[in-house]
């Protein structure tokens, strides 16, 4: 997911710099935000890992789940929304206002993306582990080793990561 913020960063900046922009691309990084980074790294998340936190860590694991990662899911899904928009917007009447809807709906994205990251990896996750039984963690494992095991099986990891390498050798730095 870091290579693709790289990615839409990058195809951002193409456009501040005078380069057409390419809806197809970025039709692209909407497929895989929306299938991979929500549906699947958000799915397990929410299907799993944060259903568990609520249900087991009283008050705080609900607060930290629904007042903060939760909220931030949707403010992902509303940015992708926004630059859905603004794209067919921009193919309508290609004028300088749809292509900065375009620019803000992707690179609002891409920031959230990058803080939401952070906390994932600095706060959520270690007190997951540090907070839910053996017995959960063991558990929440086994079902995101079959959430996995699942999209494997219906090609989602593999279409969406050969998206993700075309995306990223076009929009590399």
């Amino acid at each position: 997911i870091l290579k693709f913020i790289g990615a839409v960063e990058n195809a951002c900046c193409r456009i501040i710099e005078g380069n057409e922009v390419n809806t197809e691309d970025f039709e692209k990084m909407i497929y895989f935000a929306r299938n991979y980074a929500d549906k699947h790294h958000h799915g397990k998340e929410e299907q799993v890992l944060f259903a568990e936190m609520t249900n087991h860590l009283g008050k705080i694991g609900t607060n930290l789940i629904q007042h903060g990662m939760l909220v931030e899911h949707d403010l992902g899904r509303l940015h992708i929304s926004d630059l859905e928009e603004s794209i067919n917007l921009y193919k309508e009447a290609p004028i300088t206002l749809h292509k900065l809807g375009i620019i803000e709906g992707a690179s609002g994205y891409a920031k959230l993306l990058k803080r939401h990251i952070g906390k994932e990896n600095e706060v959520i996750y270690p007190y997951a582990e540090k907070s839910l039984t053996e017995e959960v963690l063991i558990s929440v494992d086994e079902r995101v080793r079959a959430f996995e095991e699942e999209a494997n099986a219906q090609g989602v990891q593999k279409h969406c990561l050969d998206l993700l390498k075309e995306l990223t050798e076009k929009y590399s730095d």
